[in-house]
């Protein structure tokens, strides 16, 4: 099994909608190429509000790096900078931030490859998911088909149009399966849902241990000091070995050679959101994994069968947990035709200590995957730092992509492309230097993923998304 795929494995991202061949191509192949503008909800504004609102425009920026430079320059806790959504790291992303600082004082930060354009004051906080979606701008580069040759511009877009029409007969108009896309779990390291499953057991040094150690598709240097603390446990060398840019493990590190024993206060040294994302990213993997049971026991994933649990959709494509219901058979008919018209949506798990499960065939595949992953006996819950106790939740099956478009675009001069690109494709990779450049344009719901829609186009390894 090549890496690719055992990052698949590791995310659940094995499955897709229809059955096909794909174009091939790369992702990001320049920072320019994956472009994300946040649909914000309105923001209040008031000249005297405690708050400054910004649109902030961020170019190769991992988005808790940026919030923690952000923090410094401002002279505040990162805690006090507030947000919707994570972005891609190689993208140029537009968000709005609330920030508790003085207008003038955000006004004057400068940091690299970053736009800060001041809104006004505000006392209106955001949080996560608090924006209506994400309009997206991407190039796939080098699209080939499934033995490497280069394709043509007509042949792409051909192939698109007969991957669009095979789900939009599947699943219904401008429908894709809802995947959590490989950003959730760590680009090239999808260490989260790892770290993830020792919280959740109360395995303090092994969640610890995992995200120092963990082996990734990273640089020689960062790859070296990671092999240095799987040979060797916690030294002084490790710490002084760890890139200058590392410095949530350097942070661990310090504590634990001041602290032998004490695991649990190392792993506060990761801010309370990534904290909280590792439990997030291992109920992700089971939603993934749960969506990929359902495709392979071909029950359709936005037709309800009885027994499925199903919620309301609101105007901004989120479901409203607090309306579902369980289908019943004299309810089915009534429930599908709502489906049908996007007013509903069959969900699955993420699971927690009291999440609502279905009956039926799909509550025996939800407990099934469950046992297989070996945690059909775990409580979820987190007694060292109750925050990341988890209830549970579900989330729709499928979700909506709009304003949908795609268009061939020239072949970049190769003085801008990155590392990747001219290194040329590795083994077991899908794409030719040679083959159409396609943008798609398209808008998400939050807490859609760009990369496993364009996936079910593409049909490559994870690593070229």
């Amino acid at each position: 099994m090549s890496s690719e795929d055992g990052l698949a494995n590791t995310i659940g991202l094995t499955g897709y909608a229809v059955d096909s061949t794909g174009i091939g191509g790369v992702l990001k192949a320049r920072v320019a190429d994956f472009r994300v503008d946040e649909i914000s909800t309105k923001i209040s504004l008031d000249p005297r509000g405690r708050f400054t609102a910004a649109n902030i425009t961020l170019t190769n920026w991992e988005t808790n790096r940026f919030i923690g430079k952000l923090a410094k320059a401002c002279g505040i806790s990162r805690n006090r900078i507030f947000f919707a959504g994570t972005k891609d790291k190689r993208a140029v992303t537009r968000q709005v931030f609330i920030i508790d600082a003085p207008q003038k004082k955000v006004a004057q930060v400068e940091i690299p490859d970053v736009e800060i354009e001041i809104l006004g004051r505000t006392h209106q906080k955001i949080g996560f998911g608090n924006h209506k979606g994400n309009r997206f701008t991407i190039v796939a580069r080098g699209c080939c088909h499934p033995d490497g040759s280069p394709m043509t511009n007509s042949e792409a877009m051909d192939k698109i149009a007969e991957i669009e029409s095979a789900m939009k007969e599947k699943l219904g108009h401008h429908l894709f399966p809802n995947w959590i896309g490989p950003q959730r779990f760590g680009a090239g390291r999808p260490v989260t849902p790892v770290v993830g499953r020792h919280v959740i057991a109360e395995d303090w040094e092994g969640a610890v241990m995992a995200y120092l150690s963990m082996e990734g598709d990273e640089n020689e240097d960062v790859s070296n000091f990671r092999k240095h603390i799987r040979e060797n446990g916690i030294s002084n060398d490790a710490l002084e070995m760890a890139p200058h840019w590392l410095g949530y493990e350097k942070d661990m590190l310090r504590h634990m050679l001041e602290n032998p024993d004490d695991w649990v206060g190392a792993f506060r040294k990761l801010p309370n959101n990534l904290q909280l994302m590792t439990v997030h990213a291992l109920q992700s993997v089971v939603f993934n994994k749960t969506i990929e049971a359902r495709i392979n026991n071909d029950i359709s994933l936005s037709s309800p069968i009885s027994g499925d649990i199903v919620g309301r959709i609101d105007d901004n494509g989120q479901l409203e947990t607090s309306s579902i219901v369980t289908v019943e058979e004299r309810t089915l008919e009534r429930i599908s035709r709502n489906c049908k018209l996007g007013r509903l949506a069959v969900t699955a798990q993420l699971p927690g200590s009291k999440m609502e499960k279905p009956t039926g065939d799909f509550g025996l595949i939800e407990s099934d995957v469950l046992t297989e992953m070996g945690l059909a006996d775990t409580t979820w819950q987190v007694g060292k730092i109750s925050r990341l106790t988890t209830k549970g939740t579900r989330r729709p099956t499928v979700t909506t992509f709009s304003e949908f478009q795609y268009e061939p675009v020239p072949v970049a001069g190769e003085e801008t492309m990155g590392e990747k690109w001219a290194q040329g494709p590795k083994d077991g990779e899908l794409w030719n230097p040679e083959g159409a450049c396609i943008r798609f344009r398209f808008t998400l719901p939050s807490g859609s993923y760009a990369t496993t829609l364009l996936r079910e186009f593409m049909r490559t390894p994870l690593n070229q998304l």
